[in-house]
């Protein structure tokens, strides 16, 4: 079976600070992380494809994964960033698709969890990003908190023709062991058609240094009743997933907690078919 990893990330701290990369916890992930070093990882645990997803929020980041795309054959997609409220965000994305290995931009995330504002993905001005992100053909990456999934809810609803993905599953509070108003929130956004979430981030919304699969069952259950293997793909986080496991501890795991009748495509067909690999 080909295995697709749909997250992951890289960066070079002599390139541009990971200002998000704060406090002794985060601390190990004040190093650099390559493609040399994920293309080891990812031969090791059999994955044949990933999608690179952006981290920061400056234009300059997104140019650079492209590149790296046309580089680089493991990567088959790019998820970048660009300013959703600039009123000519039309003219800019098609100027990446332009730019050297554009044509492996599939999609854009913005970090809507740093957003003070809840209902921040419904103001008039991200609106209009968002239409054009569908107008563009690309996808848009959801990257939330629970108190955020209802504007996601709404956001969806509204732009009907934008495939909407929900990143790590809109980071569930593993740790504490709560299913509840997450659950609910997720649900919302997956009774609509236009929506898919990937099973990634889930270790480390759990207790880093001693979860368990069976910790992670309930939340993964609840995705796999919701959204069904048709909508779910798989994603490791990586490097970010290094705080809790090893790269292929959480490929492991993610089997471990799906059927394997699933796993075509959850491992491989969902992400092909949403991100047009």
């Amino acid at each position: 079976m080909t295995v697709v990893d749909a997250h992951h990330h890289v960066w070079d701290l002599s390139v541009r600070d990971q200002d998000w990369i704060t406090g002794p916890e985060l601390a190990p992930l004040r190093r650099d992380f390559t493609m040399k070093d994920l293309a080891s990882e990812a031969r090791a645990a059999a994955v044949a494809r990933t999608v690179l997803v952006q981290t920061v929020t400056v234009p300059e980041e997104t140019p650079e994964f492209l590149a790296l795309a046309a580089e680089h054959d493991l990567i088959a997609g790019v998820v970048g960033w660009t300013d959703l409220t600039r009123p000519d965000v039309a003219d800019e994305l098609a100027r990446l698709r332009e730019l050297p290995g554009g044509r492996y931009l599939k999609g854009i995330r913005h970090q809507v969890q740093g957003e003070s504002d809840p209902a921040w993905l419904l103001r008039p001005d991200v609106r209009r990003g968002l239409a054009a992100v569908a107008d563009a053909g690309l996808v848009y990456d959801l990257v939330v908190l629970p108190h955020q999934l209802p504007a996601c809810v709404r956001a969806a609803a509204d732009l009907p023709g934008l495939t909407f993905v929900l990143d790590h599953l809109g980071k569930p509070p593993i740790a504490a062991g709560a299913l509840e108003p997450w659950a609910s929130g997720l649900r919302a956004l997956a009774a609509l058609p236009n929506t898919a979430a990937k099973l990634s981030g889930l270790v480390t919304e759990a207790d880093l240094a001693s979860w368990t699969v069976e910790d992670l069952r309930p939340y993964a259950d609840v995705a796999l009743e919701a959204f069904g293997p048709g909508r779910l793909m798989y994603g490791s986080d990586w490097p970010v997933s290094t705080l809790a496991a090893a790269y292929g501890d959480i490929l492991d795991a993610t089997r471990r907690l799906t059927d394997p009748h699933d796993h075509p495509q959850i491992f491989e067909t969902t992400a092909t078919r949403v991100y047009g690999l």
